[in-house]
């Protein structure tokens, strides 16, 4: 019996070391955004260690940080998917920014029209024409790229700049409330049309949004036939034509459902943040959810756990300035930082031969 067991596992390749490729290249890439932050730090005249362990008392160190965190992450969650489900099918999408902000946009247009409704009616109004603006949005640049090769990339970048461009024109003129003199500003949606808050926290419903969004996506994406044909295209998109899969009607679909996502994001800062839409909406979630979605590898349900650590950092930006003299937008220096090493780890994989799988007679 011995030695039948001991020919099976001879015949048994090790499959262990490649299931570490994904994990550990990605805590590499993150331990050295770490030390290169610390060298900035100290650069600037602060103590690294002490500037880790501030960040990490605003992200996590108390339930007032943890509620913080969660208010922040639940855009990036949003956000994150826009880049991630195209990207399963082989398209490099940045627009979520854009996205974001037509989002915001629409569900305040929505919740101004409405806004004489039952507050449940207009708040699914709202999130129903943030989605529609937002993938109506990033659909375009699905539909650029099909029919007509355009780089997808480059055309979601320059569709965010004219989505602000679009957003400062109308919250300025046709949405402006002449009563709000701070900043251009559209009127205010009713208190009453705001999304809630969970168990009397300052935590929003958005996160919610966020979670599922990200759950539905991975069973979409993993589980369902759709997202079987999605994966064939970003394989090769040759062969899922000659299997017959209608590859534009699944680029358009695909890229309204990512745009959508964004889209819900803005309705979420709009609708539980600032209740109006202005400026604020271009605080870099979109951009952010591009760096989540790349260090979550493309994957919804890792997207979730990424959103929440990448929303810590960005909620330490004010103990930064106010224990360390660091400008507040130190943070978004370490998110530099940290979106450069993840890109590069990904022309690491396959070139460490301590990842490649072994047969058992194999030597370490």
């Amino acid at each position: 019996m011995a030695t039948t067991s001991s020919a099976v596992s001879r015949s048994v390749p090790l499959r262990w070391r490649s299931s570490l490729e994904p994990i550990l290249l990605p805590f590499g890439a993150l331990l050295a955004s770490l030390l290169i932050f610390g060298l900035f730090c100290a650069m600037a005249g602060a103590n690294p260690f002490a500037v880790y362990g501030s960040i990490y008392r605003a992200a996590f160190g108390s339930w007032f940080s943890w509620q913080n965190t969660l208010q922040r992450a639940a855009p990036l969650m949003l956000t994150s998917l826009c880049t991630i489900l195209p990207a399963r099918m082989g398209l490099v999408i940045i627009g979520n920014e854009g996205a974001l902000v037509m989002g915001g946009v629409a569900a305040v247009a929505m919740g101004l029209w409405a806004g004489s409704l039952a507050p449940p009616v207009v708040v699914f109004l709202m999130a129903l024409a943030g989605m529609v603006a937002g993938g109506l949005w990033i659909m375009v640049v699905g539909a650029l790229r099909h029919y007509r090769g355009v780089n997808e990339t480059i055309s979601s970048l320059l569709m965010n700049y004219i989505a602000i461009a679009l957003m400062n024109h109308w919250v300025g003129g046709p949405l402006r409330d002449p009563s709000f003199l701070s900043k251009p500003s559209s009127f205010a949606i009713d208190e009453a049309n705001m999304l809630g808050r969970l168990w009397g926290t300052r935590i929003h419903f958005g996160l919610v949004y966020g979670i599922v969004a990200c759950l539905v996506a991975y069973v979409l994406i993993q589980r369902t036939t759709l997202g079987f044909s999605v994966r064939i295209i970003g394989g090769n998109p040759k062969v899922a034509r000659m299997v017959g899969i209608a590859v534009g009607k699944l680029t358009l679909l695909i890229t309204f459902l990512a745009g959508s996502c964004a889209g819900l994001a803005g309705m979420v800062e709009v609708a539980a943040v600032h209740g109006r839409a202005n400026e604020s909406l271009t605080v870099g979630y979109g951009y952010s959810g591009v760096l989540v979605a790349f260090v979550a590898r493309q994957n919804p349900a890792a997207a979730v756990a990424m959103a929440i650590l990448l929303g810590g950092i960005l909620a330490s930006g004010s103990i930064l300035q106010r224990s360390h003299n660091l400008p507040d937008a130190t943070v978004l220096v370490f998110q530099g930082i940290v979106f450069l090493l993840i890109l590069y780890s990904e022309s690491l994989y396959g070139r460490f031969d301590f990842f490649r799988d072994r047969e058992p007679s194999e030597p370490a």
